[in-house]
């Protein structure tokens, strides 16, 4: 099934239920929603979306930590899998896992990997698991230091876990990317970085970020080319 359309149901739906308890009313009443790319609905709607989207300069960066967004992966939807291992199982093909886990556990697995076009073979280990890492499409640190100080600690841990802001990619890209903006960093393989902006501003647009000015200007150059 094509990266862009699939879902893990139930995760999808605990962040929803999540939403809803974290007094996230104002922030839409379901995770952020991602439109199957290269299509015109796609690109008008993020198009729409991003208008809309405040342009403001970055807050300061005082306060922030991961441990600001709730614990790391979080089992949100109580499955008894952490959302990492809810990633793997999604985004990559040909999936192994440990004995015992209730195929929660991803051991091995093929990952098309989205930012470089590359096939990667992961394998879970001390010294290997890092081949393959969990994006947030909106860095942590990004969101806090446009609009994420302002929301409570559960609303946080919500944009956290959203199925829509994470994707299994290269680890040492990732590592690149740090918290950059689609100012600063886009994925190498081109032909990713519409779907990449359209996750982006659905997720920004959802938990009622802003955009820099030149971040903006970023986003709507690739959605020009779209």
């Amino acid at each position: 099934m094509p990266r862009s359309v699939r879902t893990f149901p139930r995760l999808a739906a605990a962040v929803a239920l999540l939403l809803t308890a974290a007094g996230c009313g104002a922030l839409g009443a379901a995770p952020a929603q991602v439109r199957p790319p290269g299509s015109a609905e796609s690109s008008a709607a993020a198009r729409h979306q991003l208008e809309a989207l405040p342009i403001k300069g970055r807050a300061p960066k005082t306060g922030y930590s991961r441990e600001e967004f709730g614990p790391a992966w979080s089992d949100v939807d109580h499955n008894g899998c952490d959302t990492r291992n809810d990633v793997l199982a999604r985004d990559l093909a040909a999936t192994t896992f440990k004995a015992g886990s209730k195929q929660c556990v991803v051991l091995t697995g093929v990952l098309d990997d989205p930012y470089t076009a590359r096939t990667i073979d992961f394998t879970r280990g001390q010294t290997t698991s890092t081949a393959v890492q969990i994006d947030h499409v909106v860095a942590l640190s990004d969101a806090w230091q446009k609009g994420a100080q302002k929301l409570t600690p559960a609303q946080r841990t919500v944009l956290a876990n959203d199925p829509a802001n994470l994707l299994a990619v290269d680890g040492p890209t990732n590592a690149s990317k740090g918290d950059g903006d689609a100012a600063t960093w886009l994925p190498p393989n081109k032909s990713y970085r519409c779907e990449y902006v359209v996750r982006q501003i659905a997720v920004k647009a959802t938990y009622s970020l802003w955009v820099t000015q030149g971040e903006h200007d970023a986003m709507a150059n690739i959605l020009a080319a779209c």
